[in-house]
């Protein structure tokens, strides 16, 4: 029984050894399973870029020889890259430039591939800048506001309408900054007859300063409520 016994423990010992020397020399992406990889390429081409960036990631610190990864790291910059271009259309420079950032951690052996999208960025936050320098000389050319508040959306003026000298004076006003500020004009009455003459007396000033205007005035009737005009002015 001793020699039976001692083959058995030796093949029991071979037995062990082999499987450890297995366990040791497996594939570590092999670790990650096929259905990890398929994760990451369904999340790149849907689009789901931050969540695929943290699967490479753990994907690559569990086999960082394995040649998936570099192609899935040229899909996912790839995918940054494109997201930039269609936020650039958009006219969203901000997400634009994340984008690119990240596509150039991903990619940084190359630049030329980001570098017309980058310069595309650049033109694009120049135009913004000039657009805003524009804004900002028109509106200090503009002459100060007589009635409206210049930075409200809306300007209610109530029109004197016990004075018709008053209320020439007021219209008269009212007209400069619907002339200056290219605003909208509505007229809210109590009473639907007050409209005509109100319109009238509107045209007349705003054709006296600018002749080629063809001012549209809107009409609101609100019983119980003060006479006045509301101003919008253009943005």
């Amino acid at each position: 029984m001793k020699p039976f016994a001692s083959r058995y423990l030796l093949l029991a010992t071979l037995s062990l050894l082999l499987t450890a020397c297995q366990t040791s020399s497996r594939d570590p992406a092999a670790d990650a399973g096929p259905d990890a990889w398929q994760q990451l390429e369904t999340n790149i081409a849907s689009s789901e870029l931050a969540t695929a960036e943290d699967q490479l990631v753990k994907l690559q610190a569990q086999a960082p020889q394995d040649p998936r990864v570099n192609e899935a790291q040229r899909q996912l910059a790839e995918a940054y890259l494109q997201r930039s271009q269609v936020m650039l259309q958009k006219g969203d420079v901000n997400a634009a430039a994340t984008a690119l950032g990240r596509a150039r951690v991903l990619m940084p052996q190359a630049p030329a591939l980001i570098g017309g999208v980058n310069g595309a960025i650049a033109q694009a936050r120049k135009a913004e800048l000039e657009k805003a320098e524009a804004a900002l000389k028109a509106a200090e050319a503009r002459p100060k506001a007589l009635v409206l508040d210049p930075n409200a959306s809306v300007s209610a003026v109530p029109l004197k309408m016990r004075s018709a000298p008053q209320l020439r004076a007021q219209m008269r006003d009212i007209a400069t900054d619907v002339v200056h500020y290219q605003c909208d004009v509505i007229i809210q009455v109590a009473q639907p007859g007050e409209y005509r003459r109100l319109e009238a007396l509107l045209k007349q000033r705003v054709s006296e300063q600018l002749p080629e205007m063809q001012l549209k005035v809107g009409r609101r009737v609100v019983h119980g409520q003060p006479t006045q005009v509301v101003l919008i002015p253009r943005r």
